[in-house]
């Protein structure tokens, strides 16, 4: 099987990418691997209010990158 991991910068794996083939072939002698396909929670779910220090963390987070790639483009 040739699995694919995903590293974070400190080179834990985080998670694994399974080729498509090899998950077709899983999922038709465990049926229920199935219930991955389709998650039953939506993005939406986990929408929520954040507190207004985070909300300004973010935006500060937001204004820095937008400067450090702000390009002349004409």
């Amino acid at each position: 099987m040739d699995l694919h991991y995903i590293s974070d910068k400190e080179g834990k794996h985080t998670a694994i990418v399974i080729p498509i083939e090899e998950w077709n072939n899983m999922t038709s002698k465990h049926e229920d691997l199935k219930t991955f396909e389709n998650p039953k929670r939506k993005p939406s779910d986990f929408r929520g209010s954040i507190s207004k220090e985070s909300a300004n963390i973010m935006l500060q987070h937001v204004e820095k990158s937008r400067k450090e790639w702000g390009r002349d483009i004409s």
